[in-house]
């Protein structure tokens, strides 16, 4: 049993977390859904917590590569950026944002979740940075600190989704109040097809 197996598990958690939620979560229910018994399960992983930070870890990974833009304007990554960040999940998955919410919910408990959601708002921060102190020396933006903006655009989109899954609110309204902020501090112009 290699990392195919465990790949198996780490799927079969997501469609789990995706169905039942955090609290409906055992590993019982993922081995079923993997079709392997809890001793194989607890093979790989000790503990069930154990078993999601290495489900978070895939998540980091997998959102790395997605992050990767083919664009190497500034202006066209940042839409390209928020394009991803603003995308509903795909439907197949619907339970995902949900799930996502409920393991933030424990991060004040359970350190190994909050240093990966860290992880995660990091890696996002330093795309954004990156993006804007590259529009700064390109001449496409104007002068700002691109740390700051960083902070304000990953606090948005956090907030966005927590929006969008507890309350419903629609992401579109808040990328285009993001999309106006940020007009107003880099003088970019949006170029998403967001439509009002």
């Amino acid at each position: 049993m290699g990392s195919e197996t465990k790949s198996e598990i780490i799927d079969a958690t997501n469609s789990v977390l995706c169905e039942h939620g955090y609290a409906g979560l055992t590993v019982q229910k993922i081995a079923d859904e993997a079709s392997m018994t809890t001793a194989a399960i607890h093979y790989h992983f000790d503990t069930k917590a154990e078993l999601l930070n290495a489900f978070l870890d895939d998540l980091i990974e997998r959102f790395k590569t997605k992050l990767t833009f083919e664009a190497t304007d500034p202006r066209d990554r940042l839409t390209a950026f928020l394009d991803h960040a603003f995308t509903p999940s795909d439907p197949a998955a619907d339970g995902f944002p949900v799930a996502m919410m409920e393991l933030k919910a424990q991060a004040p408990f359970q350190e190994l979740y909050r240093e990966r959601f860290l992880e995660l708002d990091d890696i996002v921060c330093e795309v954004v940075r990156e993006i804007v102190a590259d529009g700064i020396d390109g001449g496409h933006f104007a002068e700002t600190d691109p740390d700051e903006v960083a902070r304000l655009v990953t606090t948005t989109i956090n907030g966005a989704h927590a929006r969008h899954v507890a309350l419903g609110e629609p992401l579109d309204d808040t990328r285009r109040m993001l999309e106006n902020t940020l007009e107003l501090h880099l003088g970019w112009q949006p170029r998403s097809e967001v439509v009002a």
